[in-house]
């Protein structure tokens, strides 16, 4: 059930479910990419990372699941006080659930090497 703020919010979409949890997912992998993008990464915090990118999506509305796996292929070994990485796009890959009143979407952002780039897409709706 519906608090009077969440009415308020949903009577500003002119939209249907589906594409409000577009949006919505659209909203969540922007925040991953330009948020997230240029952290000091190493093998010793990456898991963290990780971790603390899928709780600041929790925390959204919409948001029923996440999965976030940074390429620690892409990390250079710990040598010295400089061996660590900037997190780029290409070493993200984010599967993400947006559940709607009548929705469930899953979008994903991933290197996609045909492309050579992290692209952010739908690869699932489900209407319930």
């Amino acid at each position: 059930m519906m608090n009077g703020r969440e009415e308020y919010a949903d009577s500003l979409f002119v939209c249907t479910d589906s594409e409000r949890a577009a949006f919505e997912a659209g909203i969540k992998m922007g925040t991953v990419y330009h948020q997230f993008v240029g952290t000091p990464v190493d093998h010793a915090s990456v898991e963290a990372l990780e971790r603390a990118i899928e709780a600041s999506l929790m925390v959204q509305p919409f948001v029923d699941s996440v999965r976030v796996s940074i390429n620690r292929d892409m990390l250079p070994p710990r040598e010295d006080t400089y061996s660590y990485a900037s997190l780029t796009g290409e070493m993200l890959d984010v599967t993400l659930v947006i559940l709607t009143d009548s929705t469930r979407l899953s979008a994903r952002l991933r290197h996609v090497s045909e492309l050579d780039y992290p692209l952010m897409y739908i690869d699932e709706i489900q209407q319930i």
